[in-house]
């Protein structure tokens, strides 16, 4: 079997076999920043992006990705130059295995691209279908409330000064995560 797909931006044929999941597909493919965590769509840690929705790619048969736009934490950014998700969870130390983190950055890529300016407790929505075993997760959400400050700031400023599409900065609100990093 054969499926076609566009993986981060590029056009991409894959070999499979009909019990194969996504995962599957993408792991033996090299594209490893992806990770196998439970196999029962319980943790997250597949998690991509297809045709703009975040999935668990083990859950995922490979024969339905056939034609969609798939996108990976390798379609971000580079070493020398991470996307700004992938800036905020560094600058601000959110990870610490790092296991789980491709798969929480991509449902931050699609929380923050539905919704440029959650609340802490749509940041919370937004990521409850992803684990981690490490951080306790204050970290992660202090993480995506900078990254979403981040793009606004992409965004330019309104002609007001306001940020177009912009975020509060977590210490205007009454949220229970903090002010952010000091």
């Amino acid at each position: 079997m054969e499926i076609t797909l566009t993986l981060n931006g590029e056009e991409t044929t894959f070999a499979g076999i009909g019990s194969e999941s996504l995962l599957d597909i993408l792991r033996r493919s090299g594209y490893t920043g992806t990770k196998r965590g439970c196999n029962t769509g319980d943790c997250g840690f597949c998690t991509v992006i297809v045709d703009g929705q975040p999935i668990k790619s083990c859950l995922e048969p490979a024969i339905r990705s056939d034609g969609v736009d798939v996108e990976t934490i390798e379609g971000l950014g580079t070493q020398d130059e991470l996307h700004p998700i992938q800036a905020a969870f560094v600058d601000n130390a959110a990870l610490q295995c790092g296991f789980c983190i491709p798969g929480m950055i991509m449902r931050t890529k699609a929380l923050l691209e539905s919704n440029p300016d959650p609340t802490a407790a749509e940041i919370r929505a937004g990521l409850s279908g992803n684990l981690c075993r490490c951080t306790g997760y204050e970290k992660i959400l202090v993480a995506v409330d900078d990254a979403a400050s981040r793009m606004a700031d992409e965004t330019g400023l309104a002609a007001d000064g306001g940020r177009l599409g912009g975020s509060q900065s977590c210490s205007s609100c009454d949220c229970d995560f903090g002010g952010g990093p000091e």
